[in-house]
């Protein structure tokens, strides 16, 4: 799993294209004034977040997230949502939208059906934070524009669940054309189930034959650094979680947003373990303590969530071959003194 998003230039055009202050948004982000003049653009989930949320501050539209999402020019769309007009049907869409996703963002679109709808949603699997709901607007009025597009109709959803309040109901009620309903237990747009099956105007073989192998070597490329990937991100999980105790799988799994079980069953088909990538990140800390602190050893074991020094010793020893004191006093950074 990728840890960073790319964020598409086009988001800095479309805002001053609508008159938002891409300067102040970039400030009030906390983001790096040339972003959008990089030419590769890659964010944190919470860096993400504080742009999105920056964006809805800024804008003097309260309906600047759906704007956002909303493109009638085809050819300014990420190949993604070209390749999601070329299927089929609306659902072969969304299929490709949720497969290749994954290619830009550690991010999550998953569909199910139940009775006569079909529901669309939207997960961040990073976040430690709630979604901000401009983000959620775009992403929304994203598919809907997608869906739009594809089909040639003005399709409208069921309805557009919001997890948090939003204050301009009526102005997505519109845009949408259909109620919004605020407060649900989950973010999500309802549409019929038999819309899944809607065939698109758009539909482009030849040119989903040319995107689909890029993409799907892409995603080769990706798999292949896939578990290295996720067990550097476990192991930089447990690392927060070593501050005076042995942090414990359950702990770990919620702040990956997955439960235990999914968490032991990933690490088992890497080859790994949660005591192996433990005892990996106490061995990495405890390396950086030593050469690269003043804190006693003592010190050194507790924030490492070992009950006793003795303790700490024994395990250094079987990871180095000597006591952390003789190592510290081999290898400890100069300028600690």
């Amino acid at each position: 799993m990728i840890t960073h998003y790319r964020v598409p230039r086009i988001w800095g055009t479309k805002l001053e294209e609508m008159n938002v202050s891409v300067s102040s948004v970039l400030r009030a982000a906390g983001l790096s004034q040339d972003l959008f003049k990089q030419e590769r653009i890659l964010i944190t989930t919470k860096q993400q977040f504080s742009l999105w949320r920056a964006i809805g501050q800024v804008a003097q539209d309260p309906a600047v997230g759906v704007m956002l999402g909303t493109e009638e020019q085809i050819a300014r769309l990420h190949p993604i949502g070209l390749a999601a007009l070329s299927a089929e049907n609306l659902g072969g869409a969304v299929l490709h939208m949720a497969r290749y996703k994954k290619l830009c963002a550690p991010e999550e679109i998953s569909d199910s059906v139940t009775g006569h709808e079909w529901s669309i949603h939207y997960r961040w699997l990073l976040a430690i934070e709630p979604e901000p709901p401009t983000l959620m607007e775009y992403c929304f009025a994203w598919l809907l524009n997608i869906a739009r597009k594809g089909t040639g109709t003005a399709i409208t959803p069921l309805r557009v669940e919001f997890l948090q309040p939003i204050a301009h109901v009526g102005i997505l009620e519109r845009h949408f054309g259909c109620k919004v309903t605020c407060g649900a237990a989950r973010n999500a747009i309802v549409f019929r189930a038999s819309d899944a099956l809607l065939p698109f105007i758009t539909r482009n073989p030849e040119l989903l034959d040319v995107l689909t192998p890029h993409f799907e070597q892409e995603l080769v490329e990706q798999s292949a650094n896939c578990q290295t990937s996720y067990l550097d991100l476990v192991r930089g999980a447990i690392q927060h979680r070593l501050t005076g105790h042995r942090p414990k799988i359950d702990d770990v799994a919620r702040d990956l947003h997955v439960s235990s079980r999914s968490l032991q069953r990933k690490l088992q088909e890497s080859g790994s373990s949660y005591q192996d990538l433990l005892d990996e990140a106490r061995h990495q800390m405890a390396r950086y303590y030593l050469s690269k602190s003043a804190l006693e050893l003592s010190e050194t074991a507790y924030l490492l969530g070992y009950e006793n020094t003795d303790s700490f010793a024994r395990a250094f020893r079987s990871w180095e071959g000597i006591p952390p004191k003789s190592w510290r006093d081999a290898y400890r950074d100069t300028a600690v003194q």
